[in-house]
């Protein structure tokens, strides 16, 4: 019995939805999708500036510009530490072929 009455309730629930019929205030008022926690960032404190307005105060940069900005200067480290550690191999072996010839 309970079986059939969720079944005819569900099926009035779809007709509801796909009816073609204009739905009432309070019917679309819960048919709006909520977007939550998506809508626009953090509204406390100071507000967030581009990374090239106030180069000095990482804190005050918006999220996005410090991730960039912190990335690229890892990247940098790391692409000078090679390029300093790896510099005299190249340099012994250019030697070596030399004295060979």
């Amino acid at each position: 019995m309970a079986a059939w009455t969720a079944a005819a309730r569900q099926a009035g629930n779809i007709t509801r939805l796909s009816s073609p019929r204009v739905a009432s205030a309070p019917q679309a008022a819960s048919l709006i999708h909520r977007r939550g926690l998506a809508g626009g960032g953090d509204h406390h404190g100071p507000p967030k500036v581009n990374f090239w307005q106030d180069p000095m105060s990482p804190s005050k940069w918006k999220e996005e510009h410090f991730v960039i900005v912190s990335l690229t200067g890892w990247g940098l480290l790391f692409f000078g530490g090679y390029k300093f550690f790896t510099r005299g191999k190249k340099d012994k072996t250019e030697e070596e072929v030399g004295e060979a010839h």
